[in-house]
Protein backbone atom coordinates (compact mmCIF):
# COMPACT_ATOMS: atom_id res chain seq x y z
CA UNK A 1 0.00 0.00 0.00
CA UNK A 2 1.24 3.47 -0.87
CA UNK A 3 0.13 6.99 0.02
CA UNK A 4 -0.39 8.85 -3.24
CA UNK A 5 -1.30 12.36 -4.38
CA UNK A 6 -2.60 12.81 -7.94
CA UNK A 7 -2.40 16.36 -9.27
CA UNK A 8 -5.17 16.93 -11.80
CA UNK A 9 -8.69 15.49 -11.90
CA UNK A 10 -9.14 15.51 -15.63
CA UNK A 11 -9.52 12.36 -17.65
CA UNK A 12 -6.14 10.81 -16.85
CA UNK A 13 -5.91 12.05 -13.28
CA UNK A 14 -9.36 10.98 -12.15
CA UNK A 15 -9.21 7.53 -13.77
CA UNK A 16 -5.68 6.96 -12.47
CA UNK A 17 -6.48 8.15 -8.96
CA UNK A 18 -9.65 6.10 -8.65
CA UNK A 19 -8.04 2.94 -10.01
CA UNK A 20 -4.90 3.32 -7.87
CA UNK A 21 -7.22 3.52 -4.86
CA UNK A 22 -8.93 0.38 -6.13
CA UNK A 23 -5.51 -1.31 -5.93
CA UNK A 24 -5.57 -0.69 -2.18
CA UNK A 25 -3.55 2.55 -2.07
CA UNK A 26 -4.60 5.68 -0.24
CA UNK A 27 -5.09 8.38 -2.87
CA UNK A 28 -5.71 12.11 -2.63
CA UNK A 29 -6.81 13.70 -5.91
CA UNK A 30 -5.94 17.39 -6.13
CA UNK A 31 -7.28 20.10 -8.40
CA UNK A 32 -7.23 23.91 -8.23
CA UNK A 33 -10.80 23.99 -9.54
CA UNK A 34 -12.82 24.19 -6.31
CA UNK A 35 -16.12 23.66 -8.10
CA UNK A 36 -14.91 20.42 -9.65
CA UNK A 37 -13.65 19.18 -6.28
CA UNK A 38 -16.99 19.96 -4.63
CA UNK A 39 -18.79 18.04 -7.35
CA UNK A 40 -16.49 15.04 -6.94
CA UNK A 41 -17.02 15.08 -3.18
CA UNK A 42 -20.75 14.90 -3.93
CA UNK A 43 -20.20 11.91 -6.18
CA UNK A 44 -20.67 13.80 -9.45
CA UNK A 45 -18.29 12.59 -12.14
CA UNK A 46 -17.35 15.34 -14.64
CA UNK A 47 -16.58 12.98 -17.54
CA UNK A 48 -18.51 10.21 -19.25
CA UNK A 49 -16.53 7.01 -18.70
CA UNK A 50 -18.22 3.61 -18.22
CA UNK A 51 -17.53 2.12 -14.79
CA UNK A 52 -15.71 5.11 -13.35
CA UNK A 53 -18.55 6.31 -11.13
CA UNK A 54 -18.70 2.90 -9.42
CA UNK A 55 -14.94 2.84 -8.80
CA UNK A 56 -14.99 6.34 -7.33
CA UNK A 57 -17.96 5.59 -5.09
CA UNK A 58 -16.54 2.28 -3.87
CA UNK A 59 -13.20 3.77 -2.87
CA UNK A 60 -14.71 6.89 -1.36
CA UNK A 61 -16.83 4.69 0.87
CA UNK A 62 -13.79 2.59 1.78
CA UNK A 63 -11.85 5.70 2.77
CA UNK A 64 -9.10 5.14 0.21
CA UNK A 65 -9.98 8.04 -2.11
CA UNK A 66 -10.42 11.72 -1.26
CA UNK A 67 -10.45 15.05 -3.07
CA UNK A 68 -8.94 18.41 -2.17
CA UNK A 69 -7.72 21.74 -3.51
CA UNK A 70 -4.85 21.80 -0.98
CA UNK A 71 -1.83 20.63 -2.95
CA UNK A 72 0.66 21.25 -0.15
CA UNK A 73 -1.25 19.12 2.36
CA UNK A 74 -1.68 16.33 -0.18
CA UNK A 75 2.05 16.28 -0.94
CA UNK A 76 3.00 16.20 2.74
CA UNK A 77 0.69 13.24 3.35
CA UNK A 78 1.98 11.28 0.37
CA UNK A 79 5.15 9.49 -0.59
CA UNK A 80 4.30 9.45 -4.30
CA UNK A 81 3.03 12.42 -6.31
CA UNK A 82 1.55 11.81 -9.75
CA UNK A 83 1.48 14.73 -12.19
CA UNK A 84 -1.60 14.19 -14.37
CA UNK A 85 -2.38 17.64 -15.71
CA UNK A 86 -3.02 18.65 -19.29
CA UNK A 87 -0.28 19.20 -21.86
CA UNK A 88 -2.22 21.04 -24.58
CA UNK A 89 -0.56 21.64 -27.94
CA UNK A 90 1.15 24.95 -28.51
CA UNK A 91 0.82 26.76 -31.84
CA UNK A 92 3.86 24.93 -33.25
CA UNK A 93 2.46 21.51 -32.27
CA UNK A 94 4.76 21.04 -29.29
CA UNK A 95 3.31 20.13 -25.90
CA UNK A 96 2.71 23.05 -23.52
CA UNK A 97 4.35 22.14 -20.21
CA UNK A 98 3.25 25.14 -18.15
CA UNK A 99 0.85 23.09 -16.00
CA UNK A 100 3.40 20.32 -15.47
CA UNK A 101 5.96 22.89 -14.38
CA UNK A 102 3.50 24.61 -12.05
CA UNK A 103 2.63 21.34 -10.30
CA UNK A 104 6.29 20.27 -10.03
CA UNK A 105 7.26 23.57 -8.42
CA UNK A 106 4.26 23.59 -6.08
CA UNK A 107 5.01 20.03 -5.00
CA UNK A 108 8.63 20.96 -4.33
CA UNK A 109 7.64 23.82 -2.04
CA UNK A 110 5.60 21.40 0.07
CA UNK A 111 8.12 18.55 0.26
CA UNK A 112 9.20 17.59 3.75
CA UNK A 113 10.99 14.32 2.99
CA UNK A 114 11.75 11.84 0.22
CA UNK A 115 9.15 11.83 -2.55
CA UNK A 116 8.75 10.06 -5.86
CA UNK A 117 7.41 12.47 -8.48
CA UNK A 118 5.69 10.64 -11.34
CA UNK A 119 5.02 12.09 -14.79
CA UNK A 120 1.69 10.51 -15.80
CA UNK A 121 0.85 13.26 -18.29
CA UNK A 122 1.94 12.70 -21.86
CA UNK A 123 5.11 14.81 -22.10
CA UNK A 124 7.90 15.31 -24.64
CA UNK A 125 11.17 13.48 -24.34
CA UNK A 126 13.35 15.33 -21.86
CA UNK A 127 10.52 16.47 -19.60
CA UNK A 128 11.61 14.20 -16.75
CA UNK A 129 14.95 16.03 -16.66
CA UNK A 130 13.14 19.37 -16.68
CA UNK A 131 10.90 18.28 -13.80
CA UNK A 132 14.00 17.30 -11.85
CA UNK A 133 15.55 20.72 -12.48
CA UNK A 134 12.34 22.59 -11.56
CA UNK A 135 12.01 20.72 -8.28
CA UNK A 136 15.67 21.13 -7.41
CA UNK A 137 15.58 24.87 -8.05
CA UNK A 138 12.50 25.29 -5.84
CA UNK A 139 14.03 23.24 -3.03
CA UNK A 140 17.21 25.32 -3.16
CA UNK A 141 15.18 28.55 -3.16
CA UNK A 142 13.40 27.31 -0.03
CA UNK A 143 16.67 26.38 1.65
CA UNK A 144 15.76 22.69 1.47
CA UNK A 145 18.18 21.55 -1.21
CA UNK A 146 19.12 18.45 0.78
CA UNK A 147 15.61 16.89 0.59
CA UNK A 148 15.89 13.78 -1.61
CA UNK A 149 13.49 12.93 -4.43
CA UNK A 150 13.30 10.92 -7.63
CA UNK A 151 11.42 11.53 -10.85
CA UNK A 152 9.71 8.69 -12.74
CA UNK A 153 8.11 8.57 -16.17
CA UNK A 154 5.02 6.34 -16.06
CA UNK A 155 3.00 7.03 -19.23
CA UNK A 156 -0.68 6.13 -19.46
CA UNK A 157 -2.23 4.03 -22.23
CA UNK A 158 -5.92 4.61 -21.59
CA UNK A 159 -8.59 4.40 -24.27
CA UNK A 160 -11.60 6.59 -23.67
CA UNK A 161 -14.64 4.41 -23.22
CA UNK A 162 -12.63 1.56 -21.70
CA UNK A 163 -10.20 3.44 -19.46
CA UNK A 164 -11.05 1.63 -16.22
CA UNK A 165 -10.49 -1.74 -17.85
CA UNK A 166 -7.28 -0.50 -19.47
CA UNK A 167 -5.87 0.78 -16.17
CA UNK A 168 -6.76 -2.31 -14.16
CA UNK A 169 -5.82 -4.81 -16.89
CA UNK A 170 -2.98 -3.15 -18.84
CA UNK A 171 -0.90 -4.74 -21.59
CA UNK A 172 2.18 -3.42 -19.80
CA UNK A 173 3.35 -0.95 -17.17
CA UNK A 174 6.20 1.34 -18.21
CA UNK A 175 8.48 2.63 -15.46
CA UNK A 176 11.20 5.03 -16.51
CA UNK A 177 13.74 5.91 -13.82
CA UNK A 178 17.40 5.51 -12.99
CA UNK A 179 16.70 5.08 -9.27
CA UNK A 180 16.37 1.59 -7.86
CA UNK A 181 14.59 3.05 -4.82
CA UNK A 182 11.98 4.76 -7.00
CA UNK A 183 11.55 1.56 -9.01
CA UNK A 184 10.75 -0.36 -5.81
CA UNK A 185 8.26 2.33 -4.77
CA UNK A 186 6.49 2.13 -8.14
CA UNK A 187 6.22 -1.63 -7.90
CA UNK A 188 4.54 -1.16 -4.55
CA UNK A 189 2.13 1.34 -6.12
CA UNK A 190 1.27 -1.24 -8.79
CA UNK A 191 1.54 -4.24 -6.50
CA UNK A 192 -1.89 -5.55 -7.51
CA UNK A 193 -0.74 -5.73 -11.14
CA UNK A 194 2.66 -7.11 -10.21
CA UNK A 195 1.01 -10.01 -8.42
CA UNK A 196 -1.07 -10.64 -11.56
CA UNK A 197 2.15 -10.91 -13.57
CA UNK A 198 1.51 -7.83 -15.67
CA UNK A 199 4.58 -7.19 -17.87
CA UNK A 200 6.80 -4.38 -16.58
CA UNK A 201 8.99 -2.36 -18.92
CA UNK A 202 11.78 -0.86 -16.82
CA UNK A 203 13.89 1.74 -18.58
CA UNK A 204 15.22 5.28 -18.31
CA UNK A 205 13.23 8.51 -18.43
CA UNK A 206 13.77 9.32 -22.09
CA UNK A 207 12.85 5.86 -23.31
CA UNK A 208 9.65 5.76 -21.25
CA UNK A 209 8.63 9.16 -22.62
CA UNK A 210 9.31 8.03 -26.18
CA UNK A 211 7.33 4.79 -25.75
CA UNK A 212 4.09 6.74 -25.31
CA UNK A 213 4.57 8.95 -28.36
CA UNK A 214 5.83 6.11 -30.53
CA UNK A 215 2.87 3.90 -29.57
CA UNK A 216 0.19 6.48 -30.31
CA UNK A 217 1.88 7.66 -33.49
CA UNK A 218 2.10 4.11 -34.81
CA UNK A 219 -1.60 3.52 -34.15
CA UNK A 220 -2.45 6.79 -35.91
CA UNK A 221 -0.36 5.70 -38.90
CA UNK A 222 -2.20 2.37 -38.95
CA UNK A 223 -5.62 4.05 -38.93
CA UNK A 224 -4.60 6.44 -41.68
CA UNK A 225 -3.13 3.64 -43.78
CA UNK A 226 -6.37 1.65 -43.82
CA UNK A 227 -8.32 4.84 -44.58
CA UNK A 228 -6.14 5.48 -47.61
CA UNK A 229 -6.50 1.83 -48.67
CA UNK A 230 -10.28 2.26 -48.37
CA UNK A 231 -10.18 5.33 -50.62
CA UNK A 232 -8.23 3.32 -53.20
CA UNK A 233 -10.64 0.38 -52.90
CA UNK A 234 -13.53 2.64 -53.87
CA UNK A 235 -11.77 3.53 -57.13
CA UNK A 236 -10.73 0.02 -58.16
CA UNK A 237 -13.77 -1.97 -57.03
CA UNK A 238 -12.19 -3.75 -54.06
CA UNK A 239 -13.76 -4.29 -50.61
CA UNK A 240 -11.66 -2.75 -47.85
CA UNK A 241 -13.37 -4.80 -45.15
CA UNK A 242 -12.21 -8.03 -46.78
CA UNK A 243 -8.76 -6.50 -47.31
CA UNK A 244 -8.53 -5.44 -43.64
CA UNK A 245 -9.75 -8.82 -42.40
CA UNK A 246 -7.12 -10.65 -44.44
CA UNK A 247 -4.40 -8.23 -43.33
CA UNK A 248 -5.40 -8.64 -39.71
CA UNK A 249 -4.98 -12.40 -39.91
CA UNK A 250 -1.26 -11.82 -40.41
CA UNK A 251 0.30 -12.09 -36.97
CA UNK A 252 2.86 -9.44 -37.89
CA UNK A 253 0.06 -6.89 -38.50
CA UNK A 254 -2.92 -7.76 -36.26
CA UNK A 255 -6.53 -6.76 -36.77
CA UNK A 256 -6.86 -3.85 -34.34
CA UNK A 257 -7.11 -0.30 -35.72
CA UNK A 258 -7.81 -1.58 -39.24
CA UNK A 259 -11.31 -0.14 -39.43
CA UNK A 260 -11.77 2.56 -42.10
CA UNK A 261 -13.74 5.66 -41.21
CA UNK A 262 -13.78 9.45 -41.19
CA UNK A 263 -10.38 9.86 -39.54
CA UNK A 264 -9.05 9.68 -36.00
CA UNK A 265 -9.83 12.26 -33.33
CA UNK A 266 -9.86 12.55 -29.56
CA UNK A 267 -7.48 13.99 -27.02
CA UNK A 268 -4.48 11.77 -27.76
CA UNK A 269 -3.75 10.84 -31.37
CA UNK A 270 -3.99 14.34 -32.92
CA UNK A 271 -2.04 15.98 -30.10
CA UNK A 272 0.56 13.23 -29.78
CA UNK A 273 1.28 12.92 -33.50
CA UNK A 274 1.83 16.67 -33.75
CA UNK A 275 4.09 16.59 -30.70
CA UNK A 276 5.99 13.59 -32.08
CA UNK A 277 6.53 15.39 -35.38
CA UNK A 278 7.77 18.45 -33.50
CA UNK A 279 10.18 16.36 -31.41
CA UNK A 280 11.65 14.95 -34.63
CA UNK A 281 11.98 18.39 -36.20
CA UNK A 282 13.70 19.79 -33.11
CA UNK A 283 16.11 16.84 -33.08
CA UNK A 284 16.89 17.24 -36.77
CA UNK A 285 15.31 13.87 -37.57
CA UNK A 286 12.08 14.61 -39.47
CA UNK A 287 9.45 11.90 -39.05
CA UNK A 288 8.00 11.97 -42.55
CA UNK A 289 5.53 9.13 -41.92
CA UNK A 290 4.04 10.92 -38.92
CA UNK A 291 3.93 14.26 -40.70
CA UNK A 292 2.17 12.68 -43.69
CA UNK A 293 -0.28 10.92 -41.37
CA UNK A 294 -1.29 14.23 -39.80
CA UNK A 295 -2.00 15.77 -43.20
CA UNK A 296 -3.76 12.68 -44.54
CA UNK A 297 -6.03 12.46 -41.48
CA UNK A 298 -7.23 16.03 -41.96
CA UNK A 299 -7.83 15.35 -45.64
CA UNK A 300 -9.86 12.24 -44.74
CA UNK A 301 -12.31 14.41 -42.80
CA UNK A 302 -12.71 16.77 -45.75
CA UNK A 303 -13.13 13.78 -48.07
CA UNK A 304 -16.01 12.49 -45.93
CA UNK A 305 -17.84 15.81 -46.27
CA UNK A 306 -17.43 15.60 -50.06
CA UNK A 307 -18.68 12.00 -49.95
CA UNK A 308 -21.87 13.12 -48.17
CA UNK A 309 -22.48 15.92 -50.67
CA UNK A 310 -21.97 13.56 -53.60
CA UNK A 311 -24.38 10.99 -52.14
CA UNK A 312 -27.06 13.67 -51.75
CA UNK A 313 -26.52 15.86 -54.82
CA UNK A 314 -24.49 13.75 -57.23
CA UNK A 315 -21.51 16.11 -56.94
CA UNK A 316 -18.76 16.32 -54.28
CA UNK A 317 -19.09 20.09 -54.49
CA UNK A 318 -22.90 20.18 -54.71
CA UNK A 319 -25.02 22.66 -52.81
CA UNK A 320 -26.99 21.31 -49.87
CA UNK A 321 -29.28 24.34 -49.67
CA UNK A 322 -32.76 23.19 -48.67
CA UNK A 323 -31.48 19.76 -47.64
CA UNK A 324 -31.80 18.26 -44.16
CA UNK A 325 -29.00 15.91 -43.12
CA UNK A 326 -29.51 13.65 -40.10
CA UNK A 327 -26.27 12.86 -38.27
CA UNK A 328 -25.92 10.01 -35.79
CA UNK A 329 -22.94 10.43 -33.49
CA UNK A 330 -20.84 13.44 -32.55
CA UNK A 331 -18.21 12.08 -30.13
CA UNK A 332 -14.95 11.00 -31.73
CA UNK A 333 -15.67 7.41 -30.68
CA UNK A 334 -18.44 5.52 -28.83
CA UNK A 335 -18.70 5.31 -25.04
CA UNK A 336 -17.40 8.82 -24.46
CA UNK A 337 -18.75 12.36 -24.55
CA UNK A 338 -15.41 13.69 -25.82
CA UNK A 339 -15.56 15.77 -29.01
CA UNK A 340 -11.97 16.95 -28.98
CA UNK A 341 -10.71 16.76 -32.59
CA UNK A 342 -13.82 14.74 -33.48
CA UNK A 343 -14.30 14.26 -37.24
CA UNK A 344 -17.87 15.46 -36.67
CA UNK A 345 -16.69 19.04 -36.16
CA UNK A 346 -15.08 19.75 -39.56
CA UNK A 347 -17.59 17.54 -41.38
CA UNK A 348 -20.62 19.35 -39.94
CA UNK A 349 -18.98 22.70 -40.60
CA UNK A 350 -18.45 21.74 -44.25
CA UNK A 351 -22.07 20.59 -44.57
CA UNK A 352 -23.32 23.81 -42.98
CA UNK A 353 -21.13 25.85 -45.34
CA UNK A 354 -22.78 24.00 -48.25
CA UNK A 355 -26.17 25.17 -47.01
CA UNK A 356 -27.38 22.06 -45.18
CA UNK A 357 -29.73 22.03 -42.22
CA UNK A 358 -28.28 19.45 -39.83
CA UNK A 359 -30.25 17.45 -37.31
CA UNK A 360 -27.81 15.61 -35.02
CA UNK A 361 -27.99 13.29 -32.04
CA UNK A 362 -25.53 11.49 -29.76
CA UNK A 363 -26.13 9.49 -26.55
CA UNK A 364 -23.54 11.48 -24.57
CA UNK A 365 -21.93 14.35 -26.49
CA UNK A 366 -24.78 16.80 -27.16
CA UNK A 367 -23.91 19.04 -24.23
CA UNK A 368 -20.35 19.39 -25.47
CA UNK A 369 -21.56 19.84 -29.07
CA UNK A 370 -23.62 22.87 -28.03
CA UNK A 371 -20.46 24.90 -27.50
CA UNK A 372 -18.04 23.17 -29.87
CA UNK A 373 -20.43 23.81 -32.77
CA UNK A 374 -21.50 27.24 -31.60
CA UNK A 375 -20.23 28.84 -34.82
CA UNK A 376 -22.80 26.88 -36.89
CA UNK A 377 -25.64 26.74 -34.37
CA UNK A 378 -27.99 28.38 -36.87
CA UNK A 379 -27.55 25.33 -39.10
CA UNK A 380 -27.72 22.59 -36.41
CA UNK A 381 -30.47 21.29 -34.20
CA UNK A 382 -30.19 18.37 -31.83
CA UNK A 383 -32.65 15.48 -31.69
CA UNK A 384 -33.32 13.22 -28.75
CA UNK A 385 -33.15 10.03 -30.80
CA UNK A 386 -31.97 8.68 -34.12
CA UNK A 387 -35.56 8.35 -35.33
CA UNK A 388 -36.38 11.93 -34.39
CA UNK A 389 -33.25 13.11 -36.20
CA UNK A 390 -34.28 11.21 -39.34
CA UNK A 391 -37.73 12.82 -39.59
CA UNK A 392 -38.02 14.40 -43.05
CA UNK A 393 -34.27 14.07 -43.71
CA UNK A 394 -32.77 13.93 -47.18
CA UNK A 395 -29.93 11.71 -45.93
CA UNK A 396 -28.81 9.88 -42.80
CA UNK A 397 -25.11 9.90 -41.83
CA UNK A 398 -23.58 7.51 -39.27
CA UNK A 399 -20.53 9.27 -37.83
CA UNK A 400 -19.96 7.42 -34.53
CA UNK A 401 -20.59 3.70 -34.15
CA UNK A 402 -22.51 3.71 -30.86
CA UNK A 403 -24.05 0.31 -30.14
CA UNK A 404 -27.57 1.68 -30.42
CA UNK A 405 -26.83 2.65 -34.02
CA UNK A 406 -25.77 -0.89 -34.91
CA UNK A 407 -29.28 -2.32 -34.86
CA UNK A 408 -31.50 0.41 -36.28
CA UNK A 409 -34.92 -0.37 -37.69
CA UNK A 410 -34.11 0.57 -41.26
CA UNK A 411 -37.72 0.18 -42.39
CA UNK A 412 -38.90 2.64 -39.72
CA UNK A 413 -36.12 5.08 -40.62
CA UNK A 414 -36.99 4.94 -44.31
CA UNK A 415 -40.62 5.78 -43.59
CA UNK A 416 -39.58 8.86 -41.61
CA UNK A 417 -37.08 10.16 -44.15
CA UNK A 418 -37.82 12.31 -47.17
CA UNK A 419 -35.17 10.48 -49.23
CA UNK A 420 -33.74 7.07 -48.23
CA UNK A 421 -30.02 7.87 -48.48
CA UNK A 422 -27.65 6.24 -45.94
CA UNK A 423 -24.04 7.42 -45.70
CA UNK A 424 -22.37 4.96 -43.34
CA UNK A 425 -18.96 6.38 -42.46
CA UNK A 426 -18.25 3.51 -40.05
CA UNK A 427 -19.39 0.64 -42.30
CA UNK A 428 -21.84 -0.49 -39.62
CA UNK A 429 -24.31 -1.92 -42.15
CA UNK A 430 -23.54 -4.22 -45.07
CA UNK A 431 -24.46 -2.65 -48.38
CA UNK A 432 -26.78 -5.57 -49.19
CA UNK A 433 -28.79 -5.07 -45.98
CA UNK A 434 -29.20 -1.34 -46.54
CA UNK A 435 -30.16 -1.71 -50.19
CA UNK A 436 -32.62 -4.50 -49.36
CA UNK A 437 -34.34 -2.01 -47.04
CA UNK A 438 -34.62 0.44 -49.92
CA UNK A 439 -31.71 2.75 -49.13
CA UNK A 440 -29.17 4.24 -51.47
CA UNK A 441 -26.00 3.24 -49.61
CA UNK A 442 -22.56 4.85 -49.38
CA UNK A 443 -19.85 3.36 -47.18
CA UNK A 444 -16.09 3.82 -46.84
CA UNK A 445 -14.06 1.58 -49.11
CA UNK A 446 -16.91 -0.84 -49.83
Amino acid sequence: MADIAVAGTGYVGLVSGACLADFGNHVICVDNNAEKIRALEEGKIPIFEPGLEDVVRRNREAGRLSFTTDMAAAVRKSGVVFIAVGTPPAEDGSADLQYVEAVAREAARAMDGYKVIVDKSTVPVGTGRKVTAWIRSELQACGAGDIPFDVVSNPEFLREGSAVQDFTHPDRVVIGTESEKARRVMKEVYRALYLNETPYIETNLETAEMIKYASNSFLAVKITFINEVANLCEKIGADVQAVAKAMGRDGRIGGKFLHPGPGYGGSCFPKDTRAMARIGQDAGVPLSLVETTIRANEEQKRRMARKIKEAVTGSPDGSLAGKTIAVLGLAFKPNTDDMRESPAIPILRDLAAAGAHIRACDPAAVREALWRLQDIRDSVEFGNSEYEAAEGADALVILTEWNQYRNLNLDALKKRMKTPVLIDLRNVYPRAQAEAAGFSYTGVGV
